[in-house]
């Protein structure tokens, strides 16, 4: 979707959901506007991904450019080749997937998609001839939705990092070659740092890259299966220069663990990340880390206060809180054991409830607001691994955070297995909803209008995100009520069909 979400990127979240309690365009105003485009239709800012193809390609001699999907039509009668890019096509990532089990309505973020591959203008230019190739971190989702590959003509869809294999592609799609119809980057033909290049044009919201891969090895993940590469500073700050020539002041510094840069395997490099904090800030007056890890969290304070020194750095008179999103996954010590026992190192994985608690207790003294996810429907779940992820969740009533229940989606080493819908969804999986529910509201009001909308440039947001909460609220009173005269099965009621599950076929 090509918005900067109010440069408010967790509002990006809004667009993996319907528009709940008002028209759909007031939900787009208020999770999607408009960006801004130069008179050619190209937008001043755009999604990172679009913009490592995008010099790729111009790095190799293409004519290429990210045009603004309102802008296509000027295009379309010239071009030879459209390129399309989504973070979650058919919403079947999670949250969508969660949104749509519980409203019953697909997600702004599918519905917009489809109406842009069925304009009139795509449809006449592919019978000219157009060439389209999909691609993108929900590029898998193609496989399991072949119904649109077909009513797209979507002639090629690329999965993985695209730098190294894109140029001959677009090279055969120019030509008039054969195009193979599935591309698989794996591991093996992950580009180098210097087959990476720096972007051309600006990113959307200031988001810069500073490594690719993790050695978490967490299994229900696809970048543990990547090479691990950091960027020098010098490619970093390229990227910074960019983005601050276009204007923007602020950016997401993103990494799968932001606190890993420079890492020796897991054990933090703390002369590396200041130096990448103090880059930044010369450039940017506010910045969010895109994801760290808890444990990561707590081991970086705990042997060298760096989570207080970072934020030493950070904290000025323009910013004075960070926000992030940290994998919780599970409470389950059996189910964490399996599935991601890398995730609390150095320590031991039975230790989880005890690491996530003080990385938690860190993040609330630092000001550090995490957006905590969490993972439902893992394969081989037990109602008692539910019951921990409960408990956990009373543990940490205290931290100041959002809870974002997610349902399994396979991915990495778990792709094999089935993905989780919701007419698998238990007492005990709706115990936990609720449980995370309450813990988003009694903080979200805090974090929404305490830190992120303080502006008085943000009073409409305010309105209407005021007007959101109002909404949510009133329905969990509905279902309070409901709960206490017929228990948490009320919540499992039928509900309209899914168009979309995320389910291996």
């Amino acid at each position: 979707m090509m918005t900067n979400h109010h440069r408010k990127e967790f509002i990006g979240f809004f667009t993996t959901a319907p528009p709940v309690g008002m028209p759909e365009w007031a939900w787009m105003w208020l999770s999607a506007p408009k960006l801004k485009v130069d008179k050619y239709g190209r937008p001043v800012e755009a999604p990172y991904g679009l913009r490592k193809v995008e010099a790729k390609l111009l790095e190799e001699g293409f004519n290429a450019a990210i045009i603004d999907p309102d802008y296509i039509d000027r295009y379309l009668k010239s071009a030879k080749v459209l390129m399309v890019g989504h973070h979650d096509y058919f919403a079947m990532n999670s949250p969508s997937v969660e949104w749509w089990a519980i409203t019953g309505q697909e997600p702004i973020n599918s519905r917009s998609f489809k109406r842009l591959m069925r304009m009139q203008s795509i449809r006449e230019a592919k019978r000219r001839g157009l060439k389209i190739i999909a691609g993108g971190p929900a590029a898998w989702q193609w496989l399991w939705q072949t119904e649109y590959w077909r009513e797209f003509g979507v002639d090629t869809v690329v999965d993985g990092e695209a730098e190294r294999v894109i140029g001959d592609i677009v090279r055969k799609a120019l030509e008039g070659d054969d195009l193979p119809a599935y591309v698989y980057v794996g591991p093996e033909d992950a580009p180098s740092l210097e087959e990476i290049p720096e972007i051309k044009g600006a990113s959307i919201n200031g988001l810069i890259e500073i490594m690719r891969g993790c050695p978490r090895r967490c299994r229900f993940c696809p970048v543990t299966l990547r090479p691990l590469r950091y960027y020098p500073l010098e490619k970093i700050e390229k990227e910074l220069q960019v983005n601050v020539k276009a204007g923007i002041r602020s950016g997401v510094i993103h990494s799968e663990d932001v606190l890993l840069y420079g890492a020796r395997g897991i054990e933090p490099n703390p002369g590396a990340l200041i130096k990448l904090h103090s880059l930044v800030k010369r450039y940017y007056k506010t910045l969010a880390w895109s994801h760290v890890t808890l444990a990561g969290v707590k081991y970086a304070e705990e042997k060298y206060r760096l989570i207080t020194r970072l934020t030493e750095i950070i904290y000025d008179d323009h910013q004075d809180w960070l926000g992030v999103q940290v994998g919780l996954e599970t409470g389950s010590l059996r189910l964490a054991r399996l599935i991601m026992p890398g995730k609390a190192a150095p320590y031991p994985i039975e230790k989880w409830h005890e690491v996530v608690e003080d990385a938690l207790a860190i993040m609330h003294d630092n000001r550090i607001v995490p957006a905590l996810t969490l993972i439902l429907g893992i394969p081989g779940e037990t109602e008692d691994d539910l019951r921990q992820t409960a408990e956990l969740l009373d543990k940490i009533k205290d931290y100041r955070s959002l809870v974002v229940p997610m349902f399994f989606v396979p991915m990495g080493y778990l792709k094999n297995h089935e993905g989780f819908i919701r007419d698998r969804v238990t007492e005990a999986h709706v115990e936990v909803m609720w449980r995370a529910l309450q813990h988003s509201l009694k903080w979200g009001e805090e974090i929404a209008f305490k830190m992120y909308f303080r502006s008085p440039k943000h009073l409409p947001l305010r309105l209407l995100f005021k007007a959101f909460l109002l909404y949510v609220k009133s329905k969990t009173k509905e279902l309070e009520s409901l709960m206490r005269e017929q228990g948490t099965s009320a919540l499992l009621r039928p509900q309209p069909a899914l168009a979309v599950q995320a389910t291996r076929r």
